[in-house]
């Protein structure tokens, strides 16, 4: 993957912000992050990345899916070998940097999506690559006949992309097929999704948030029993992670949190349990 040799089609740009992401942070000296496959799988892509130079969001990119990794480093610790699906995949490379060795994985996207994956990845026995919409039952039967719980579900920029009334069908399918089980999901409240059209990166693509959240607490309401584990924004991460950020990054998150601009605070990470 030496070559920009792959053409991206009609896949969404919207997985290339967080990959590229990635690849910005694993060059830096102190990184948030190691990801030196996305490096790789940028300098294989055939697309104008440079336009998302400088961007701020980028870093936040790189903050949330860190966030994501904590979390299925935390229940991989508990349960190595459970099972991680990783929903709405994209070029996401969490297997790479939180695998144990042990774990059942699942990669599931669009087809176009899992097609260009597969361009970089192959399934292994621990790992397999699943191309189906999240709204799609039967993927979630595949899953459940190839695995055994307990289940983590990583769903990062996903679920915001869509109609409300899917994102209930995928709580519904999620605790229907894996109950107990663990949910990762953003969210968007009103000062974030309504200026995304001002937002650095998504006001360069296609792409829209469908689905406004104010509150994540709003699930359980959808499905009585889920319980929110934990909600957190930008400016306010749990303090071992934020702990252990470069001293810049720290600088910058504290300078947002006495800002409370609503665009930051309306932003959440979430860790649900799903009933």
């Amino acid at each position: 993957m030496t070559e920009r040799d792959v053409r991206l089609g009609t896949i969404q740009e919207t997985l290339l912000i967080p990959l590229y992401g990635r690849a910005v942070e694993n060059s830096k000296k102190e990184a948030v992050l190691r990801d030196p496959v996305a490096e790789e799988l940028v300098a294989a892509i055939d697309y104008d990345f440079a336009r998302f130079d400088g961007l701020p969001s980028l870093l936040g990119t790189v903050l949330r899916t860190s966030l994501f990794d904590r979390w299925v480093a935390d229940f991989l610790a508990e349960q190595p070998t459970g099972t991680v699906v990783e929903i709405g995949t994209g070029l996401n490379t969490r297997y790479e940097r939180t695998d144990n060795g042990r774990a059942r994985w699942f990669d599931l996207d669009l087809p176009d999506v899992i097609e260009l994956r597969r361009t970089f990845f192959t399934d292994t026995p621990r790992r397999t690559m699943i191309a189906a919409p999240v709204t799609d039952e039967a993927w979630a039967d595949t899953v459940a006949a190839h695995s055994g719980g307990p289940y983590l579900f990583a769903a990062e920029a996903v679920l915001p992309y869509l109609q409300e009334t899917e994102v209930r069908d995928v709580i519904g399918l999620l605790a229907d097929h894996f109950p107990d089980s663990l949910l990762a999901l953003d969210t968007s409240g009103p000062g974030h999704f309504d200026t995304q059209d001002q937002h650095d990166a998504l006001s360069k693509v296609s792409a829209r948030m469908q689905w406004n959240c104010a509150d994540p607490a709003q699930l359980a309401e959808w499905r009585p029993g889920v319980e929110v584990l934990a909600s957190h924004t930008f400016s306010n991460l749990p303090t071992p992670m934020f702990d252990a950020l470069p001293t810049a990054c720290q600088d910058m998150l504290s300078s947002l949190a006495a800002q409370r601009l609503p665009r930051v605070e309306d932003y959440r990470l979430n860790l649900v349990r799903l009933p």
